[in-house]
């Protein structure tokens, strides 16, 4: 268990989070240092975090689905994936995302640089502020801009067909859309479809980190008449002949993000954001939360009486240990004995 009291002790460092795929780690450059394997207050991560030495920082892969593709969107624990990073240091995330186009002009290989998002999941856990604690944090532009900016270079540097800007419509799946859905999306003026960068993009700006999305778009939905509704085995051919186009857009990013001279951007989203009085917060709510609003509402001391009952615990525990070594000591014995 890797707690929140370490991510204090951490030495300042760049850390650049990626998620997505499980195989984009694998990638020309990368160096895989180790793994990291997190447990949070919100649960385990999907996968363990895969991190890399690239260009002279830390680059921290996480596979979104876990390996071999084991949560469907709906079922993957994006609180947790998200407080892991932060946990881990990452200033800056670049989420890659397979999606269905919803323009004729945005073919099937292309990538979209999104900057917008319209929000059609169901029931997700898309904050960390709820029982005990509320937080609001500005989502009118919902990616980073700098980010934004960096990818649109990469992708241009990699020969990409990249669309600068789009609406990234967030359903919920798993399954794909009707004909009516696509059709009525294309109708409010979106540019894509897919099922997970929306929930990420929220926890990341309460998490105060800077988060753009590198959309790759696989199939046309279902809306175009002339062309095959998406598949799985559509989607998979497509992401699979553009893997490296993602691997080189992202290889070319993180010199830039290297060269950003200021905090990441988005590294105060929080402040004047909590609503709630501090000393109303529950105390291990705000043990908890600690990485993310710890410099906006510290962890009080324990009170007097708390102080009395958490050593008295720790006493029973050290009691407990004790007894447990008695008692192996003594089947020792027995079993020398005989």
């Amino acid at each position: 268990f890797f707690s929140p009291c370490c991510a204090r002790t951490m030495p300042p460092a760049l850390r650049i989070g990626v998620i997505g795929g499980s195989g984009l780690y694998n990638m020309e450059g990368a160096h895989v240092v180790r793994e990291v394997e997190l447990d949070t207050p919100f649960g385990k991560p999907s996968d363990n975090y895969i991190v890399t030495q690239m260009e002279g920082c830390e680059v921290i892969f996480l596979p979104r689905h876990g390996r071999g593709h084991r949560f469907n969107p709906s079922e993957v624990n994006y609180q947790a994936n998200i407080y892991g990073m932060k946990l881990l240091g990452v200033q800056w995330i670049i989420a890659v995302s397979a999606v269905g186009s919803l323009k004729e002009e945005i073919v099937p290989g292309h990538v979209v640089v999104i900057d917008q998002f319209i929000d059609r999941t169901k029931g997700r856990k898309a904050t960390f502020f709820e029982s005990g604690i509320v937080g609001h944090v500005s989502f009118a532009q919902p990616v980073c801009k700098t980010l934004r900016e960096y990818l649109l270079q990469s992708c241009r540097e990699a020969s990409a067909v990249c669309h600068d800007g789009g609406t990234y419509v967030n359903m919920e799946g798993p399954a794909f859309s009707t004909v009516a859905e696509s059709n009525m999306y294309r109708s409010w003026g979106a540019s894509v479809i897919g099922m997970t960068t929306l929930t990420e993009a929220k926890l990341a700006r309460e998490a105060e980190i800077s988060y753009a999305v590198l959309a790759m778009a696989t199939d046309y939905d279902c809306w175009k008449e002339d062309h095959d509704a998406v598949t799985v085995d559509q989607v998979v051919a497509v992401l699979m002949k553009n893997s490296g186009l993602a691997q080189a857009v992202i290889r070319k990013c993180i010199p830039k993000i290297k060269a950003h001279e200021h905090p990441a951007p988005m590294s105060n989203a929080l402040k004047d954001a909590i609503m709630t009085s501090p000393g109303l917060i529950p105390r291990q709510l705000l043990v908890d939360l600690e990485p993310l609003v710890g410099k906006y509402c510290p962890v009080p001391p324990l009170s007097g009486l708390a102080l009395w009952q958490n050593r008295l615990w720790e006493n029973r525990l050290l009691v407990a240990a004790a007894g447990l070594v008695t008692a192996a000591l003594g089947l020792k014995r027995l079993a020398d004995s005989q």
